[in-house]
């Protein structure tokens, strides 16, 4: 058992399963619209903490626009208001309308999408604005179930802290997980939803 896998175990241990919002990010299998709301969640969650992204995910609950059709439907404009909790709410806006037009002008929805190839795929969704590798990766391991690990910056600092790596570039960091651990999306979602658990709790 390398560092990686006893790492794995000692947070399990620790924590049990993933709570809180990773109960439906790692929850297996998902529904179509458990997938957008993942996916909706990833854009949402950016430079902002999770409490304001369940206000502006209650907002589009309420309003029936929490799916990727109806976010199209209604607008970049319309939409902006609804996730003002999540801050930056005009340019999420806009980055959701994005994320929504892709998949429907190319896979016509997510169950679709998720038959995709892995590489296909994270390359499509890094020319979209507003998502980089971490949102990408986000969405292609939570909503689509495709082995990819995600990198952040409570992955850095427990890699750091635990010295398994000098390098904490993104790219790095992702190819170091994935080749020590088996490659398992269900194992990828547990275990990077428990560093962010651990990462919280300090």
């Amino acid at each position: 058992m390398n560092a990686f896998e006893k790492l794995y175990k000692e947070l399990k241990r620790k924590y049990g399963l993933p709570k809180g919002q990773w109960v439906l990010w790692c929850k297996r299998p998902k529904t179509r619209k458990e997938r957008e709301e993942v996916m909706i969640g990833a854009i949402l969650t950016q430079r902002t903490n999770w409490k304001n992204v369940e206000l502006a995910l209650n907002n589009l609950k309420r309003t029936k626009i929490n799916s990727l059709k109806n976010i199209y439907k209604l607008g970049a404009k319309k939409l902006a208001p609804l996730i003002k909790p999540s801050g930056f709410y005009q340019v999420k806006g806009d980055y959701l309308f994005y994320l929504a037009e892709f998949i429907l002008n190319n896979y016509s929805d997510s169950e679709r999408m998720k038959k995709a190839k892995l590489k296909e795929l994270r390359e499509q969704l890094l020319t979209l604005k507003g998502i980089g590798p971490e949102t990408s990766d986000s969405i292609l391991l939570y909503a689509l179930d495709k082995p990819v690990f995600v990198i952040d910056e409570y992955t850095r600092r427990l890699v750091q802290k635990r010295s398994l790596a000098k390098d904490l570039s993104y790219a790095f960091l992702q190819k170091l997980f994935e080749q020590k651990l088996r490659k398992d999306f269900r194992l990828y979602q547990d275990f990077h939803a428990l560093i962010v658990i651990d990462g919280k709790n300090k």
